[in-house]
């Protein structure tokens, strides 16, 4: 059921189309990424790939969870290093093959110790032919 929202990044008031996990579509893997962005600043933090358990403990526990595809298991965002984050929202894209979740870092996000795993600006393009449509 729609309902009002205050967008506090823009200060407007919009009605928000709820999604709903029958709206989620999932990658032939059973994944989906999810865009983690700290809640209080904006940015970007780090972007992992979430399937059907991850999200749930997610949503059951507040903190993030994902699966590690190069690992083939869940892990919890923070176990080891204590940078946990805690989640404050979770939204699906239009097409629902996305999601943003809106968090507050108890650390960096980054494995390299970095606040955000975007810290390095692409420099260069490729050479002309360099590139496979594969």
């Amino acid at each position: 059921m729609d309902e009002p929202a205050t967008d506090a990044k823009r200060g407007t008031t919009e009605m928000v189309d709820h999604a709903t996990w029958a709206d989620l579509r999932w990658d032939e893997h059973g994944l989906i990424p999810a865009v983690v962005q700290d809640a209080r600043t904006g940015q970007v933090l780090m972007v992992a790939w979430m399937n059907a358990e991850a999200l749930r403990l997610t949503q059951e526990t507040g903190e993030t969870h994902f699966w590690s595809r190069s690992r083939g298991e869940l892990w919890h965002k923070g176990a080891t290093s204590g940078h946990t984050q805690r989640v404050t929202a979770i939204w699906a894209d239009c097409d629902g093959d996305t999601l943003l979740v809106q968090v507050e870092p108890a650390g960096p996000a980054c494995h390299t110790g970095a606040v955000t795993c975007f810290f390095r600006p692409l420099a260069d393009q490729p050479e002309e032919g360099s590139l496979s449509d594969e």
